[in-house]
């Protein structure tokens, strides 16, 4: 495999490919294990994209959400993992001024 990791919204095109193609959302998932292994969308994923595509919406984007709005940058958190890998989410968290939660997401 290659270096190339997909993102969601190559993944979702990907999904309407199938979708068009007149595969099953389970058929889907199987061929995007294939290629992508564990990068791969789960099956549940699956159905959930190919229910908004036979409602007609075929956009891609995520969707809004509710809640507060992340407040630091995944390489800030990566920086200080590789600075020590042992790190727990509660001294990541602090280091970082976010929550516990912030951290497991």
């Amino acid at each position: 495999m290659s270096d190339f990791v997909p993102n969601n919204r190559h993944m979702r095109e990907v999904l309407i490919f199938f979708f068009h193609s007149k595969k099953t959302a389970a058929e889907a998932h199987r061929e995007l294990q294939k290629v992508y292994e564990d990068a791969a969308l789960s099956e549940t994923t699956c159905r959930d994209w190919f229910r908004r595509f036979k409602d007609g919406d075929f956009d891609v984007d995520d969707r809004p959400r509710e809640g507060r709005p992340k407040t630091f940058e995944d390489v800030e958190l990566e920086a200080l993992l590789d600075e020590d890998p042992c790190q727990t989410q509660e001294e990541l968290a602090s280091v970082l001024g976010v929550t516990r939660q912030a951290i497991s997401k």
